[in-house]
């Protein structure tokens, strides 16, 4: 069994194939990219950032490592890791799209790892904060900085995407998956953190049913709901679980300071994992 980084990388200027050359991947055309000491790689040109720190904030990166680390959302990473391994064909590569601080790569690699099964994988993330932090964490990945709107990936390399509560981006999707291979999309369910949502927001929105249209490229398979309930204790935990949501810059300054005063919460997951299998290349 081998966990290996995953190496079939594409120039975000003129996507050709980038090649390891010492402390920098370069193609063809002269373009240098170099590997930062702590093992990651910034393939996010500057024209391509809609502004100067695109993506988590530290603080937002720091709070979500806490939350994580702690185990609360345990259950829906071996779920995914589960779904990502069944029928896993052999030298498999995959890409955690919008990877943040690494917490389910690092799941997903130790379940391969106990099962003895070989992967590569590529942890890609639009916050330099988020992939500083993942690799900080995991040498046996490649984590990369990057957009899903323009992926530094070959075409047909990868057999498993990943998308956890994050933003798809179905044909660069398509494009660098393998005829076969599967998108795993994790969204949140309408019964997600409702409790929270209850004390910060005066009504709740009604929940939007998904859409059962595949993908162009695309053809939908079964999805699998997963709910279970956890309990959190103390303000400071509270507090990074409010900072790694879009909650926080949503909620009014009324919402928040509801949710400041807590000191503890019991809490509802509820998510949905979707698969889509890349239809066969025309």
């Amino acid at each position: 069994m081998t966990i290996t980084p995953f190496s079939a990388l594409a120039c975000p200027l003129d996507g050709g194939p980038l090649l390891h050359k010492g402390s920098c991947w370069c193609c063809a055309a002269g373009h240098s990219f170099d590997i930062a000491s702590q093992g990651y790689t910034n393939l996010l040109p500057v024209q391509n950032k809609r502004s100067l720190d695109p993506g988590d904030s530290k603080e937002m990166v720091a709070a979500r490592r806490r939350f994580l680390t702690a185990g609360h959302y345990a259950p829906i990473a071996g779920l995914v890791s589960r779904a990502t391994l069944a029928d896993l064909p052999a030298g498999a590569a995959c890409l955690d799209a919008g990877c943040g601080e690494g917490y389910y790569l690092r799941q997903l690699t130790a379940t391969a790892s106990q099962r003895g099964q070989d992967l590569a994988v590529l942890g890609l993330d639009i916050s330099k904060w988020a992939v500083l932090a993942a690799a900080k964490q995991g040498k046996d990945c490649a984590w990369v900085v990057g957009s899903n709107a323009k992926l530094p990936v070959l075409p047909a390399t990868l057999d498993r995407v990943l998308c956890m509560f994050g933003f798809p981006v179905y044909p660069e999707f398509a494009r660098v998956l393998k005829p076969g291979g599967l998108l795993l999309q994790v969204d949140a369910g309408p019964d997600h953190l409702r409790e929270l949502r209850e004390v910060i927001y005066p009504t709740l929105k009604p929940a939007r049913e998904p859409d059962a249209q595949a993908p162009d490229g695309f053809t939908r398979l079964d999805d699998e709901c997963l709910r279970f309930h956890f309990h959190i204790a103390g303000a400071e935990p509270i507090a990074d679980l409010l900072t790694m949501t879009p909650h926080l810059y949503r909620a009014n300054a009324e919402g928040r300071a509801r949710a400041a005063a807590l000191t503890e919460i019991a809490l509802t997951a509820d998510v949905r994992l979707s698969r889509f299998v890349r239809s066969a290349a025309r």
